[in-house]
């Protein structure tokens, strides 16, 4: 379960914390504490990030923890994000500045909630180009694009998938490898 640590903080403040065993992000000014990934959600990330290094068409792969400052009040901390050549998503010493181009969450039982509402609002209002929300108990991944400044629904799919990803330059993303047992 994720706990919310009451105190209201700013970027500033956020990134002079020392460094903590469990993630924390700031979320509405809110420092909010994220209990540490179990081995099954770990697999899905590096499948995940095995998946982009060979699609990518330039740019880098991240991984948590990385922090993604979106705004004073808003430093997230995604799964997996692709920062492409030449994006708004600056790469600074200490973290990520502004929206990576693809965005990837996991879904765990204590974070779903925020995945599914907060970070997808927040993802979608500062421009994030591509979200993707992965379901490791329906072993399935929905797809969300920006069209201007609103995401839009591309589809839901399963391992025996494959859906073309618009950020990643038309490529055919093919889910078979993320969800082999």
């Amino acid at each position: 379960m994720s706990n919310s640590i009451q105190t209201r903080v700013t970027a500033k403040e956020f990134f002079d914390l020392p460094e903590e065993r469990h993630p924390i992000q700031l979320i509405a000014g809110k420092l909010i504490e994220m209990p540490t990934p179990i081995p099954n959600h770990q697999r899905l990330v590096v499948r995940l990030i095995v998946l982009l290094n060979g699609l990518i068409p330039n740019g880098e792969v991240f991984t948590a923890p990385i922090s993604v400052y979106l705004d004073d009040e808003n430093v997230l901390e995604p799964d997996v994000v692709w920062v492409a050549e030449g994006s708004p998503c600056a790469i600074k010493d200490t973290h990520l500045d502004g929206p990576p181009d693809l965005v990837v969450e996991v879904l765990s039982p204590s974070t779903a909630r925020y995945d599914k509402i907060g970070k997808f609002n927040l993802y979608e209002r500062h421009g994030v180009r591509e979200y993707w929300i992965v379901d490791p108990t329906l072993r399935s991944v929905e797809v969300w694009r920006l069209a201007e400044t609103l995401f839009v629904y591309q589809g839901v799919y399963t391992a025996k998938d494959t859906f073309v990803s618009t950020v990643l330059g038309g490529k055919s993303v093919e889910l078979n490898s993320v969800f082999a047992d």
